[in-house]
């Protein structure tokens, strides 16, 4: 669907990397979301090299939740005084680590909170002064840019050591909205989304797998990634979470579940989102609206 969001490109980093580049009449702004950017988390490996350096110049950061596979804090460094946006839980704890953490939503909860009910919109066009709603304010990048948090479900595998809120995103121009997915299982309010918009939901990045063969609780998978899809009327869709990190040894275990997600994902969005195209990348690999 060449033409959903003018002025962007997209580069998929592997996981839940991505490199956003929007063009605005007062000049780019760059955003890159839950950064992984040095050669491994952890204990999880990834395959293939180190990410290229795209991410360099970020104007802010969007960071979906605090597990090691997502706020990974040498990475987080990398990006120097970029803000990083995020619930207000996880950006207390990221200024204590001396990181820009700033705190988006209605308050310290606003994280664990679906959204219950369609949620006042604003109007697409040239973007006024950030404005409130009872899930929060948009955050502006710049001019022309607005960030909000958007609810996500992942309460499975808490960390006793760093707070557990977890969130989405919603990315938006006076021309198209883009949904940071973030890692999350499908819950009702997904539905109203397009109503916090003001209109719909142009592209999305959708986690579809994870670092394993079998997913834990709180995450989508594929066929589930491709419902979610189609409920929210998503029109173009990028899987992440997928195909780049492993466990030590288990690259390989059992054969090729590491490649199968990307496919699975575009076959399921074939028969179960049929307004919604799906665009398969490759780690490095970008697309343009």
């Amino acid at each position: 669907m060449t033409g959903a969001a003018p002025g962007l490109r997209v580069t998929w980093l592997g996981h839940s990397t991505v490199v956003l580049d929007v063009t605005t009449p007062d000049g780019d702004v760059r955003i890159v979301t839950d950064p992984l950017l040095r050669r491994h988390a952890g204990l999880l490996r990834r395959r293939g090299v180190r990410p290229a350096e795209v991410w360099r110049g970020a104007d802010a950061v969007l960071l979906s939740h605090l597990h090691h596979d997502h706020a990974e804090l040498g990475s987080l460094r990398l990006l120097g005084d970029a803000p990083v946006l995020t619930a207000p839980a996880n950006a207390r704890w990221l200024r204590a680590k001396g990181l820009p953490g700033v705190a988006l939503g209605a308050g310290p909860e606003h994280d664990d909170r679906p959204l219950v009910g369609p949620v006042p919109g604003r109007p697409r066009g040239p973007l006024p002064a950030s404005a409130g709603s009872e899930h929060g304010a948009w955050h502006d990048v710049g001019a022309h840019v607005r960030v909000h948090l958007t609810p996500a479900v992942h309460g499975h595998r808490p960390m006793p050591h760093r707070p557990n809120a977890a969130v989405g995103h919603l990315v938006q121009t006076d021309r198209w909205t883009l949904w940071a997915v973030g890692d999350t299982e499908a819950y009702p309010g997904m539905a109203h989304l397009p109503a916090l918009a003001g209109g719909p939901v142009d592209v999305a990045l959708v986690p579809v797998a994870g670092w394993g063969p079998r997913l834990s609780g709180g995450h989508l998978g594929p066929v589930e990634a491709a419902h979610v899809c189609a409920t929210v009327g998503v029109r173009v869709a990028i899987p992440v979470h997928w195909g780049t990190l492993h466990t030590p040894g288990g690259q390989n275990l059992p054969r090729g579940w590491m490649d199968h997600a990307g496919a699975a994902f575009a076959a399921a969005v074939h028969r179960w989102a049929p307004g919604t195209r799906a665009v398969v990348l490759r780690p490095g690999e970008s697309w343009e609206g």
